[in-house]
């Protein structure tokens, strides 16, 4: 299931927990699709804390707690890691990372909380979530098989990558454009692990971000950069991408695109993915500065000058999951839209 469909699921099964409607759910991946930070979006969203317990460094009395003699009976010391409604709020998140990690041992110490939100005595706030994230067997992490016990205590769901959703996150989250241009004219490259070949380094969205953080550092040192970015991503992707941002000294003046000068397009197909993109982060800072009304109605219009159409399609779209719906009161973008009704594949 691609992500922006997940987000929506752990999105209303928090919300269930005030209805008594929650089922723990279980997020299935490779590594670096972004499973953890789905669950930390979600807790941002409505700022809730996230407890994060990874069974995988645990034995099982972590989570049963300590027993201890009291009034000649024996009693459990609660783990103070467990969500407590007086200490960490009335909502929140109980994130079992790392499941398919856990010894069976530890596994079986969650049965009852996972299920029955409770262990012993101790009960999990009504408030609270509980989500689980793990790797696959094949995925040559450290894995075990779930216990059929465990696995029939969870909805369970398998991320898979999706570059328009990861083109948003990107957006939004500061990501350099020229990272998400790249992936937009290589898009095979987003996720590119096999298993069989156990790499170090490979392509992901979180290695990508990884990439982004090395351009902002090595940007300059162009002996540096592509060692770096093979660092990340890889060989291969990390070459192709460096490859990628030395061209793009032949793009084209954004500025005189914004102030609506008769600016060629590039014929290179990579430079007008670079330019689509650099021009959707003008467009979100442009948002973010109150100024959209100067910026968005020049984009439209250089949209429109792409020769292959779908081009300026995917550069509107882009700009639309950025900006959201201050793009349709643009009077420019009605006869954009009706120039590119015969091809437009997307929903608006």
């Amino acid at each position: 299931m691609r992500p922006a469909h997940i987000t929506e699921v752990l999105e209303r099964e928090f919300a269930s927990t005030h209805d008594g409607h929650h089922t723990p759910v279980m997020l299935w991946g490779p590594p670096g699709v972004g499973k953890s930070q789905m669950v930390a979006q979600v807790a941002a969203r409505h700022r809730v804390p996230v407890i994060d317990i990874r069974l995988s460094q645990m034995e099982p009395s972590d989570l049963r707690g300590i027993p201890f003699r009291s009034e000649g009976q024996v009693e459990w010391a609660v783990p103070a890691m467990l969500p407590d409604a007086r200490r960490h709020g009335p909502a929140g998140i109980l994130f079992l990372d790392e499941i398919t990690s856990a010894p069976p041992s530890v596994s079986a110490a969650a049965y009852q909380l996972i299920l029955d939100r409770r262990l012993g005595e101790y009960r999990v706030p009504e408030g609270w979530a509980i989500f689980a994230a793990g790797n696959r067997q094949g995925d040559r992490g450290v894995t075990y098989a779930m216990p059929a016990p465990l696995a029939n205590r969870f909805a369970h769901f398998e991320v898979e990558t999706h570059l328009d959703d990861w083109v948003l996150w990107a957006y939004r989250n500061g990501i350099d454009e020229r990272i998400i241009a790249f992936l937009r004219f290589r898009p095979e490259l987003l996720f590119d692990f096999d298993p069989a070949h156990n790499p170090i380094a490979f392509p992901s969205p979180r290695s990508w971000e990884f990439a982004h953080r090395a351009l902002k550092k090595f940007g300059e040192a162009h002996q540096l950069l592509v060692e770096t970015l093979q660092a990340c991503v890889g060989p291969a992707a990390g070459i192709e991408a460096a490859a990628f941002v030395r061209n793009l000294d032949k793009l084209p003046d954004l500025d005189a695109i914004l102030r609506r000068e008769m600016v060629p397009v590039p014929r290179e197909i990579d430079l007008q993915y670079a330019v689509a993109s650099a021009l959707v982060a003008r467009a979100l800072r442009a948002k973010a500065e109150r100024k959209g009304a100067e910026v968005y109605g020049p984009i439209l219009e250089f949209a429109g000058r792409f020769s292959q159409r779908e081009m300026g399609v995917m550069l509107v779209s882009d700009m639309h999951r950025a900006i959201g719906q201050e793009i349709f009161s643009v009077p420019e973008f009605a006869p954009w839209a009706q120039a590119v009704a015969d091809v437009m594949l997307y929903e608006m």
